[in-house]
């Protein structure tokens, strides 16, 4: 019993101390606001308004009372840059730069929003420099990341592979994807300079780094193709199944020439019939379609085109079955069915895109790198049409 009294008469001196505290607590608050020039609520207010203008000349007044507010300088920096003001905000960040008293994480924290701005404003090489100074300070995850992009865009891929894998080394994401694209863009550069050993080891590497891309198993028969080896390219660009189905679309052509070279096009022909019936695509039918024309004749294209129609229903399929039904048509409809074909065609140029699953940005080709947003491998492989149907 007297446990609970003095559990009760202590309830009102536990309050006390809270209340004590919280007025301390709003005191400093109050004292701190107070000592805030008057800009800076204004200036903030103009932000929560969409006023980008109006609050930039309410900082550069609160610079120009306070021109040790490091704070208000980032703030006015990232303000300008925003608004594509390159040149004022590089001045603000370099400004900062030369005061000698500026603690040395502030001086990084400069260093590297003058890195962003010379990269805003194009200026790569500066850029690089100035996040190649960020090494050892807080900001070095940050800089690495704008160097990887920067090397992107410069095309530099083999300083790309070492930032990607320094920045994966050191716990900042996976970058397993980036890295075997960027082989892939040296396996392919390669390629093109008729050197397929060379590409073939830049291919090794983009699977030991991914053994789910896609690109990189491509690559590789066209590598093999070009050394000669045809049955082992074939071999090579059956494996995309097994990765992606939805990919082998983007192999069906050169399947079905590589069949044609060994002799064996009716086998390419069941082969690709196959993938058909397992993940639909229409670029696969359109090299289906063209095959069996050439070996089966062309009512048995017709047939194909109207399975493809009955079990995925589009425009695209449509316009693939008036070209067949146009081949064998007689005089007196073939103008007709040509009218019609013409204007379904004018709506399947606009459905028969790829679009990027991140950005949205469209293209009449299957990119590995948005062209967008810079992504890498966000085209689905089938257009938006069919994307539409099956959604």
């Amino acid at each position: 019993m007297e446990f609970e009294i003095w559990m009760l008469l202590g309830i009102p001196f536990f309050f006390g101390l809270g209340w004590i505290a919280a007025r301390v607590d709003i005191s400093e608050l109050v004292s701190e606001s107070r000592s805030l020039p008057r800009g800076y609520f204004k200036g903030l207010n103009y932000l929560l308004n969409d006023q980008p203008d109006k609050a930039i000349d309410s900082f550069i007044e609160i610079v120009k009372l306070d021109p040790e507010s490091a704070d208000m300088h980032f703030a006015l920096g990232n303000l300008f840059r925003r608004r594509g003001e390159t040149e004022r905000a590089i001045r603000v960040h370099q400004n900062l730069l030369a005061r000698p008293d500026l603690p040395s994480e502030q001086k990084a924290h400069a260093q590297y929003e003058l890195g962003m701005d010379y990269l805003k404003a194009g200026l790569l090489d500066r850029a690089e420099e100035t996040f190649n100074l960020l090494v050892d300070t807080p900001f070095e995850v940050q800089a690495r990341r704008a160097l990887l992009e920067i090397y992107q865009r410069e095309k530099e891929w083999r300083r790309a592979i070492d930032v990607a894998v320094g920045l994966q080394e050191s716990g900042a994401g996976a970058r397993q994807k980036e890295i075997a694209q960027f082989y892939c863009e040296l396996a392919q550069d390669a390629l093109v300079h008729l050197q397929p050993s060379d590409a073939m080891q830049l291919l090794d590497k983009a699977l030991q780094a991914d053994r789910s891309s896609v690109r990189a198993t491509i690559l590789s028969g066209d590598a093999q193709l070009a050394q000669g080896d045809t049955e082992a390219a074939i071999m090579t660009w059956r494996r995309v199944e097994h990765q992606s189905v939805p990919h082998v679309a983007l192999v069906a052509q050169r399947l079905m020439d590589g069949y044609r070279k060994v002799g064996r096009p009716q086998e390419g022909v069941n082969l690709l019939r196959s993938y058909l019936a397992e993940a639909s695509s229409i670029d696969l039918i359109e090299v289906v379609f063209k095959a069996v024309i050439e070996l089966d004749g062309v009512e048995a294209a017709k047939q194909l085109v109207i399975e493809e129609l009955r079990r995925n229903p589009t425009l695209l399929g449509l316009d693939k079955l008036l070209e067949a039904r146009l081949m064998d048509a007689p005089a007196h409809v073939w103008e007709e069915l040509s009218m019609v074909k013409n204007l379904v065609q004018r709506y399947t140029q606009k459905l028969a895109r790829y679009q990027c699953s991140h950005c949205g940005f469209k293209a009449r080709q299957f990119y590995w790198q948005c062209p967008g947003c810079s992504r890498w491998e966000t085209y689905p492989p089938r257009r938006t049409e069919e994307l539409n149907v099956m959604n």
